[in-house]
């Protein structure tokens, strides 16, 4: 796993990306990548239409597959000249950046790129450039770096409600705060979810209750869930969603407990916060949550524990976490055995 080093970035704002793209035409190196791969694609299209305004070919465009960079494969598309076009395109997909074999003849071409050409290194989600090696700021020095990162919270609403509306629907402002709650923010994955939704809601106007009928849940909100009726003494409750949860095969144990560590970190986060008089805006800089919604959300969950009770929630993750990687015992007993002793503080 990369060292993350890309904090010093300024947080991507996609709308004036593009504008400044248009103002200022296509440049010779790009480094693309970021948990928004949606609007890095969106990027990418752009960027594309502008080197080439009649569409890919097999004389402009040249797509390089990664994990591997052959130095030379890539010094000859750099060299062939546009044909039927002013520039040529270079799409090097998935390409790992941090384990280049050939580091030393790969930063030498980046480093004299011809002015019209253009390279652009698309990383898959998950990656992060580590800053401290020399081919990562090669690209940084040469190119332009971009992080495609979750949008702003106004951003994010306005996009919904235009996918909303181009499906032929408008939508409640609280079921646009719960749609994000319960699939995430990422649009790829909130885009099927959007047209499901559209596609099931009666009325013109798609509710709360349309989401909660057919949206898919994420992990992180079936935990935030558990919690919440653990706070609420609904037992049985928690213990069924966290069945659910192991009963998918995707869902791997020591994924949930991490989750539910997190969660729980949250709280007694959140619960100080409440004893210490802390407004919103501090405990959501805190806790790096993101949307007001549910650091208010956050909030309300957390009055109805005790702190003491958090805090030995938190012992009891670290202690299951420790046996998940340590003993022979089986996982998911080993996360049900956690839940029931979390709610015996209740």
């Amino acid at each position: 796993m990369a060292k993350k080093s890309s904090k010093d970035e300024k947080k991507l704002n996609y709308v004036a990306e593009i504008k400044k793209l248009e103002e200022e035409g296509p440049r010779n190196l790009y480094l693309m990548y970021g948990p928004e791969d949606y609007l890095r694609e969106q990027y990418l299209i752009r960027l594309k239409k502008l080197c080439l305004p009649d569409g890919e070919d097999g004389f402009s465009y040249r797509r390089i597959n990664g994990p591997e960079l052959d130095a030379v494969e890539l010094a000859q598309a750099i060299d062939a000249v546009p044909f039927m076009s002013e520039r040529t395109f270079i799409e090097l997909r998935d390409v790992d950046i941090n384990k280049l074999r050939q580091a030393e003849e790969i930063v030498k071409l980046l480093a004299d790129i011809p002015e019209y050409c253009t390279i652009a290194f698309v990383q898959p989600g998950g990656y992060e450039p580590d800053n401290r090696l020399k081919q990562v700021k090669a690209i940084r020095e040469h190119g332009y770096s971009m992080n495609f990162v979750q949008q702003s919270q106004s951003q994010l609403y306005g996009w919904v409600g235009r996918r909303f509306a181009a499906a032929g629907k408008s939508v409640d402002f609280d079921a646009v705060q719960r749609l994000i709650f319960i699939s995430g923010d990422l649009m790829n994955r909130l885009i099927p979810e959007i047209e499901k939704i559209a596609a099931y809601a009666k009325g013109e106007r798609v509710t709360v209750s349309d989401v909660d009928a057919v949206a898919h849940h994420i992990p992180d909100a079936d935990i935030f869930s558990i919690t919440e009726f653990i706070a609420k003494k609904e037992y049985n409750n928690a213990v069924e969603i966290l069945s659910e949860l192991l009963a998918d095969k995707s869902n791997e144990p020591i994924f949930i407990l991490a989750i539910l560590g997190k969660q729980m970190r949250q709280l007694y986060a959140a619960k100080l916060a409440l004893e210490q008089g802390m407004d919103i805006s501090k405990l959501m800089e805190k806790c790096k949550i993101k949307y007001e919604f549910v650091a208010k959300k956050l909030v309300s969950a957390a009055r109805a524990y005790e702190l003491e009770q958090l805090r030995t929630s938190l012992e009891l993750c670290a202690e299951a976490d420790y046996k998940m990687k340590s003993s022979s015992v089986d996982d998911r007993e080993l996360l049900k055995e956690l839940v029931i002793r979390i709610a015996a503080g209740a």
